[in-house]
């Protein structure tokens, strides 16, 4: 897809209502943040997820699920955020009434709660909720992905639909280090071990841990390692919001003061 060089925005008049202006802000960022990246030179992938149907297991079953909920969003989930963000999380995929209802990552579902509200305690977000996608929440210097973009059947993606959508984790990792990011977050192994072959990274050279921080070769950038904030995980007290604070306090603090490779 391709934008036609005739389209442009044309400037609101002096009398606009603040509201308007916040709505025409917001279309344009929505623009730029979905317009095809440049990197996405695969023919055998639509540029953007939401309309890959690459995954036939997934995709069918995107079809079921819409069929008996047909105000969910059912398809694949996009990032949310900042496009220019130092800071990129990476979960697993999309929850059956979470991101898949809502279409935005960690939204609707009990995993979002402690994800939002510690994003806000260390000001990545303006609030310590996400409600839906129509509601008025930003995230600041941050940007949130998933390692599989689409619903999978018991929230278990096949090793193979994680390969096949490890083309557009790449695209993302690529953009997000093009524009200046420094800090990768994943929640859980299977997106540690997602964003380190979507950077062509050999798995052993870097073992999961929950708070492990990992200097990635020959990158400006680190990978941090956490415990994924799923139900399970944080009722079982395998994450509480203790952990998952000491890991955005490490990284808060690298943000800082810029220890970074390269810097």
């Amino acid at each position: 897809m391709r934008l036609s060089g005739k389209l442009r925005f044309i400037e609101a008049p002096a009398v606009v209502s603040p509201v308007l202006e916040i709505t025409l802000h917001s279309f344009k960022l929505f623009i730029f943040c979905a317009m095809p990246l440049d990197s996405t030179t695969n023919q055998d992938f639509p540029p953007q997820p939401a309309d890959c149907r690459r995954c036939e297991r997934l995709a069918t079953f995107l079809d079921t699920v819409k069929m008996r909920y047909p105000d969910y969003h059912a398809r694949p989930v996009s990032a949310f955020g900042d496009c220019n963000a130092q800071l990129l999380i990476v979960g697993l995929a999309p929850g059956m009434h979470g991101a898949n209802r809502t279409g935005r990552p960690f939204t609707g579902d009990y995993a979002g709660i402690l994800l939002y509200q510690t994003l806000h305690k260390f000001g990545f977000a303006s609030h310590a909720e996400s409600v839906s996608r129509h509601d008025d929440l930003r995230l600041l210097n941050c940007r949130i992905t998933n390692a599989v973009k689409c619903l999978p059947p018991q929230n278990k993606p096949n090793p193979d639909e994680i390969r096949q959508c490890n083309h557009y984790l790449q695209v993302e990792l690529r953009e997000f280090v093009r524009h200046g990011g420094k800090a990768l977050l994943a929640l859980g192994a299977i997106a540690h071990q997602a964003v380190l072959r979507s950077l062509d990274l050999r798995l052993k050279d870097y073992l999961f841990a929950h708070g492990a921080v990992h200097t990635l070769e020959d990158l400006p950038v680190k990978l941090y390692d956490s415990y994924h904030c799923s139900r399970y995980n944080t009722q079982t007290k395998r994450l509480t919001a203790e952990m998952f604070g000491q890991v955005f306090t490490r990284i808060a603090a690298d943000l800082s003061d810029h220890h970074f490779q390269g810097e």
